[in-house]
């Protein structure tokens, strides 16, 4: 359904995790898979994870759904996401699939959102890889390198932001146009009039994340774990203190199990096959409804 505009083997070449691509046109004759009603119908669900941000008389703030209320939307300055709609709508995740040339362990999930006029989620920073598709509308944005390192800062409890930076990407997105942000690069897009964005996300854990997972995993293994032992111990003055021997040993029996090539591969495959999203969302009978307006009147009747 979609063709990507792209040469694949220069992107990975030169800026995939290295700098910030825009790509004018990637889908040509781009058609949005979804509409803003029916993003507002998928926000409504307990099962979705939603957020709502906005910006009014310089405070920003950020709720998480399920929603029942959509007016803040017909304002400027509102924005509402929703994650992994790959899951919840699969005209939406052909988007995510036209990107199959990155490994699919790589891949976290497809976030759709819709932005009134000027609506955004301010300037922050990300820590993996994304491609950010322009649906109906236009959105500005403002891209940095990686190596600018702007202090970050919590503009709201659900919101962390950034300092200024300067950009080395600054341009305005038109519907099919793509922008490709690497880690760690300062990023803010803010809608030209009412807009649909796509952002395609590719996860990268880091080491404490890695180690909590795989820590549940071994807690999930009916099996017999190398116990520490010390044959050799000697009497100790000292009783308080740990000896560099030891602590090598204790590392030792820790480290070998992520050496076992067996094990690792096992916790891997289970682990990134695993989806970080609830997958038991029933759709609602009679489909999504039709009209923010709508919505909320039937909620509060």
């Amino acid at each position: 359904m979609y063709t990507l505009n792209l040469d694949i083997a220069d992107f990975m070449q030169n800026y995939w995790q290295k700098k910030p691509l825009l790509i004018k046109a990637g889908f040509k004759d781009f058609i949005d898979p979804i509409s803003p009603d029916e993003i507002a119908g998928l926000a409504m669900e307990e099962d979705v994870t939603s957020r709502m941000v906005s910006l009014e008389d310089g405070k920003w703030e950020a709720k998480c759904g399920p929603f029942t209320e959509f007016d803040r939307l017909e304002k400027p300055g509102a924005a509402i996401l929703v994650q992994a709609i790959n899951h919840w709508h699969d005209p939406s995740a052909e988007l995510a699939n036209v990107f199959n040339f990155i490994p699919s362990w790589r891949f976290d999930d497809l976030m759709v959102s819709y932005s009134s006029d000027t609506g955004g989620v301010g300037p922050h920073i990300d820590r993996y890889c994304v491609f950010i598709i322009q649906g109906q509308g236009k959105r500005h944005w403002r891209v940095g390198s990686q190596d600018m390192n702007p202090q970050e800062f919590a503009a709201n409890g659900a919101l962390k932001h950034c300092e200024a930076f300067d950009a080395v990407i600054d341009t305005v997105l038109e519907p099919g146009d793509i922008l490709y942000i690497p880690p760690y690069a300062p990023h803010e897009g803010y809608a030209v009039g009412e807009a649909i964005n796509y952002s395609v996300g590719f996860r990268a854990q880091d080491q404490k994340e890695l180690l909590s997972d795989f820590s549940d995993y071994l807690l999930q293994q009916d099996k017999e774990f190398v116990r520490y032992s010390d044959p050799k111990l000697q009497p100790r003055a000292q009783h308080g203190s740990i000896e560099s021997g030891e602590v090598q040993g204790l590392t030792d029996i820790m480290t070998s199990l992520m050496a076992d090539k067996s094990v690792m591969h096992d916790f891997l495959g289970r682990h990134y096959s695993e989806s970080a999203h609830e997958l038991d969302l029933l759709v609602p009978e009679g489909g999504y409804i039709a009209d923010f307006a709508i919505v909320v009147d039937e909620i509060c009747m």
